[in-house]
C-alpha cells in the first residue's frame, strides 16, 4: 500500500517510517510533486489535520494522512496550542518559540502541559481520526539536542529526562505522535 505523509518535514517523517509496517511505502509531499503550501487555517489541531489530508487527497489523488501538533499549556489556558508552530511568529523558529514559551510561564508554578497529536487518514474518501496525547511539564530551561520543536523544554511525567535526550525509539514509546501512529497502524491492519 503507498501512502502519502501530507508533511515536508523530515524529522516527523523519519519518526514516522520507523513505526510503519514494511508492506506500506511511506510518501512525502516532495515524492507527489506537492511543493505549495498547505493550507492550515482551522482553529483547532483536528481541524488542521483533516484541512491538510484533504488537500492533497482532492489536489494529488493519493490516499493519505496529515497530522497536526500543539502543545498545550494549562497555565496559559491551553497556549500555544494550535499555534504552537508559529507561537512567536510566522518564521516558524523553534528557538523563538521556546523562549517566548519559556518568558511566559517564568512567574507560573503550574508547569503542566501536554503535546496533542491528531492525524486524518484518507482512504478512498472515507476519513478516520486518531489522537495521541502526552502528558508532562515545561523544563525552565532547555535540556537535549534531539528531536525538535519544543523538545528540549518538554518532560514527559514519570521521565527524569526531556524529550530531546530521549532516543528517537524512547520518544515513539511514549510520545503523542507514536500513540496517534500505532492506532493508525492498527487501522491500516484492521483493513487488509
Amino acid at each position: 500500500m503507498q501512502l502519502v505523509f501530507a508533511t515536508n518535514n523530515k524529522n516527523k517523517i523519519s519518526e514516522v517510517k520507523k513505526l510503519l509496517p514494511i508492506s506500506i511505502e511511506l510518501l512525502s509531499l516532495s515524492d507527489i510533486k506537492c511543493y505549495e503550501a498547505i493550507p492550515e487555517t482551522q482553529s483547532t489541531i483536528e481541524g488542521n489535520a483533516v484541512q491538510k489530508a484533504a488537500y492533497v487527497y482532492e489536489n494529488y489523488g493519493y490516499n493519505c494522512f496529515a497530522d497536526d501538533t500543539g502543545l498545550e499549556v494549562k497555565a496559559l489556558n491551553g497556549a500555544p496550542g494550535v499555534y504552537s508552530a508559529r507561537y512567536a511568529g510566522a518564521e516558524r523558529s523553534d528557538k523563538a518559540n521556546m523562549n517566548k514559551l519559556l518568558n511566559q510561564l517564568k512567574c507560573k508554578s503550574d508547569r503542566s502541559a501536554q503535546f496533542k497529536t491528531v492525524i486524518a487518514l484518507i482512504i478512498n474518501g472515507n476519513t478516520t481520526v486518531f489522537e495521541g496525547i502526552c502528558e508532562g511539564e515545561i523544563l525552565t530551561q532547555q535540556q537535549g539536542t534531539n528531536g525538535f520543536g519544543y523538545d528540549p523544554v518538554f518532560k514527559p511525567n514519570a521521565k527524569a529526562k526531556s524529550f530531546a535526550e530521549m532516543s528517537l525509539e524512547e520518544k515513539n514509546a511514549i510520545g503523542h505522535r507514536g500513540k496517534a501512529m500505532r492506532k493508525l497502524i492498527n487501522h491500516l491492519l484492521e483493513m487488509k
